[in-house]
């Protein structure tokens, strides 16, 4: 079982940045692929960015590649997302997520998800 909170949201004005945190419990966290999310109002939840239970390997989505960074560290059990170059449009409810298998986590297909928490991107 892995349990997982979300902290870092908050307002922020357009090109400003923000890291979010994802603290994890559990003694999988070390085995496991971990991902952020995001799902903005009215419309279906999507893939952020993805990195490999050693950190060693990882995905973006193009709406965010160069600006965000996915990193871990296992000693702590948490997982980051710093975001710089905000905007409006990455304004959304951000989502971190774990499972064994990266490919699973790549395809939002995860055992465990956290509750989220609120970025807004003022212009």
């Amino acid at each position: 079982q892995v349990q997982l909170v979300e902290s870092g949201g908050g307002l922020v004005q357009a090109g400003g940045s923000l890291r979010l945190s994802c603290a994890a419990s559990g003694r999988t966290f070390g085995t496991s692929a971990m991902g952020w999310f995001r799902q903005a109002p009215g419309k279906e939840r999507e893939f952020v960015a993805v990195i490999s239970w050693s950190g060693g390997s990882g995905d973006y989505a193009d709406s965010v590649k160069g600006r965000f960074t996915i990193s871990r560290d296992n000693a702590m059990n948490t997982v980051y997302l710093q975001m710089n170059s905000l905007k409006p449009a990455d304004t959304a409810v951000y989502y971190c997520a774990a499972d064994f298998r990266l490919p699973r986590v790549r395809a939002g297909e995860c055992d465990y998800w956290g509750q989220g928490t609120q970025v807004t991107v003022s212009s």
